[in-house]
């Protein structure tokens, strides 16, 4: 009992964050089910551009060739 009350303050610091980052991972479980991207979709600037495919019709979003 005297360790939780010597480390309260961490305890309920280390709540806070959990509780955050599980909502965080929920919403974007929850956008991925729905068809939502993470994406800023500019995908001209994207590095990853010709990894990424429109989800209805399986074509590349952009036609980069570098």
């Amino acid at each position: 009992m005297n360790w939780i009350a010597s480390n309260i303050g961490t305890i309920i610091v280390l709540i806070i964050l959990a509780t955050l980052v599980i909502s965080i991972i929920s919403v974007m479980v929850k956008d991925k089910k729905h068809g939502k991207s993470s994406c800023g979709g500019n995908c001209a600037h994207c590095k990853m551009c010709t990894a990424c495919k429109s989800a209805n019709d399986g074509e590349l979003k952009c036609r980069k060739t570098t």
